[in-house]
């Protein structure tokens, strides 16, 4: 697919791009413990602040539909750049929003800029020999499920201490130092491929046709993850009224007990290849179904929140897993 100049991929090179994963996925989430204290500033309804971690979400798939398959035709070095340029600015447009609109226009492009995340997993696999390929990408999405699950505890704290708008200033000098980071060490590679922006992105759908496989997971890991994010879009809000009445480092404090799915990452990891993707999808979305009917049977006590997010990012993150093993194990050549 691409040439890197001979570069290999250290152990420093590796916990970098793990580093920056975990430290750009962050950004998707940052913006969920401290919703009250944005409704509470700008005068936003609950509707409203739905919208603001939805479009950071919305722009993360627009950028895995039109900005990942630039990865296959622009050096990832050049592309990571310009992304992160991209999301300190996001990030201090958010800072210094003033209302709803601007504030919402800032989360999807900060969710745009989070493609990063998926231009560093397939450069680290490029980098990687075949023998620790596997290994690689292991570590890497550890990064990423640290990130998405740290990132509340930390913007909760922040937030809590500081103000909302510390948190997206917090996120923009982060994002730049990741940024320099990596356009200092990272190796530039040289794409081979030269198929025209619209016809690569058009490929997709191709796929998307030909296997019934890639249709069933991509349909299933939507519904899932769909479910993951109610959870988590309304857990601040929820606790933060009676008989709760935690303040965002309290309910940032949720994401610890959600680490959880690291644990089920790692275990779906080791287990899916002696009890197949699908049998473990199915036991993962048991657990799932079972973490909602305890949160939702026991959502006003303290324990029950706790179980039920437990099973829920034990459940999610093992099937994440399994259906990419899934999807991974199609079509090596696509």
């Amino acid at each position: 697919m691409s040439t890197t100049h001979n570069e290999t991929l250290s152990q420093g090179r590796l916990l970098l791009m793990s580093s920056a994963v975990s430290a750009t996925a962050a950004n998707l989430y940052y913006n969920q413990p401290i919703l009250p204290n944005i409704g509470a500033e700008l005068g936003l309804t609950g509707g409203q602040l739905g919208v603001v971690p939805a479009a950071g979400q919305i722009g993360y798939a627009a950028a895995l539909l039109f900005l990942s398959p630039l990865g296959d035709t622009l050096p990832r070095k050049r592309l990571i750049a310009i992304l992160s340029v991209l999301l300190v600015l996001s990030s201090l447009v958010a800072f210094s929003s003033s209302g709803f609109i601007a504030l919402v226009i800032a989360c999807f492009i900060i969710g745009l800029s989070a493609n990063i995340t998926q231009q560093l997993i397939p450069f680290a696999a490029s980098l990687s020999t075949p023998e620790n390929k596997g290994r690689v990408i292991g570590t890497l999405m550890t990064g990423l499920t640290v990130g998405i699950l740290l990132s509340r505890t930390l913007s909760g704290f922040v937030g809590e201490q500081f103000g909302w708008r510390a948190v997206f200033l917090m996120s923009a000098c982060i994002a730049t130092l990741f940024g320099v980071l990596l356009t200092v060490f990272l190796p530039t590679n040289t794409p081979t491929i030269k198929i025209p922006y619209f016809k690569l992105v058009a490929s997709m759908a191709t796929l998307f046709k030909q296997h019934a496989t890639l249709r069933t997971s991509a349909f299933t890991g939507a519904l899932w993850f769909a479910s993951f994010n109610a959870l988590w879009a309304t857990l601040a809000l929820h606790v933060s009224e009676s008989p709760f009445h935690y303040n965002a480092q309290q309910a940032g404090l949720f994401g610890v007990i959600a680490l959880a799915g690291v644990i089920g990452a790692k275990v779906s990891g080791s287990l899916v290849s002696r009890f197949g993707s699908r049998n473990m999808i199915s036991m993962a979305l048991v657990i799932i179904a079972i973490g909602f009917v305890i949160s939702g049977l026991f959502a006003d006590t303290l324990l029950g929140l706790i179980a039920g997010i437990i099973l829920i990012d034990l459940g999610v993150f093992s099937a994440q897993v399994s259906n990419q093993v899934r999807v991974f194990s199609i079509d090596p050549q696509a």
